[in-house]
């Protein structure tokens, strides 16, 4: 069968690499690849490249592990009071306002402590909080509001 341009081109290839792994002296490769360009047939390319393995051969890497200082950092945690602080903001209206207060309680001291730490959550600690201040100013208005009906 006669030899392609790109069939040409794989020979060459194949005997770069045979070069650059230094199974081929510097003479030996010039003149392979100045025949393997005049090849005619597949079968001429063939043996031009018979002695050679198929591309470079993969040198086995070493298994290292990398040094934990070249990890990325793990990023930091949720504060867990926070979430605490937006369940209990939440339950606020099917608990009629009973974990108004513990939300307040559990924003604010989820706030604080993740200027401490550096804890990640200062939006759920801040919807807890405006959730639990709406809920118990809410009830302390009705409760007023009854107080004053009720005079």
């Amino acid at each position: 069968m006669l030899a392609s341009h790109a069939d040409r081109e794989r020979a060459v290839d194949v005997l770069r690499a045979g070069f650059g792994e230094g199974r081929l002296e510097k003479g030996e490769f010039d003149e392979r690849v100045e025949r393997a360009y005049g090849a005619r047939t597949v079968g001429e390319l063939a043996l031009l490249v018979g002695d050679l393995p198929l591309g470079p051969v993969p040198q086995p890497a070493p298994l290292t592990a990398v040094p934990r200082t070249f990890l990325p950092a793990p990023p930091p945690r949720t504060n867990g009071k926070a979430v605490g602080a937006v369940v209990c903001g939440l339950l606020c209206v099917p608990t009629l306002g009973f974990t108004g207060v513990p939300a307040v309680i559990l924003g604010h001291a989820a706030r604080s402590e993740m200027q401490r730490t550096g804890e990640r959550g200062d939006g759920l600690a801040l919807t807890g909080l405006v959730l639990g201040w709406l809920s118990t100013a809410f009830w302390v208005a009705v409760l007023t509001a009854l107080v004053i009906a009720g005079m």
